[in-house]
């Protein structure tokens, strides 16, 4: 599994368990970086891109807090 491996947008929706219209709009406000292949292709997204994505939508929590 490599940083750079491109995923769909199906399997970048599952690892959160959100639906793939979210993951859309992600990249359509510009938060998530993708790349559109072809008129009918879709995006694909580098995995490396959708680990950033999340690490900066990581919130600590008040009991991790030592």
């Amino acid at each position: 599994m490599s940083a750079d491996e491109l995923l769909d947008v199906e399997k970048v929706a599952e690892e959160p368990g959100v639906h793939v219209d979210t993951v859309r709009k992600w990249i359509r406000e510009k938060q998530l970086r993708a790349v559109k292949l072809g008129r009918r292709g879709g995006y694909r997204i580098r995995r490396s891109d959708f680990h950033e994505f999340l690490r900066k939508r990581e919130t600590i929590q008040d009991d991790d807090i030592s």
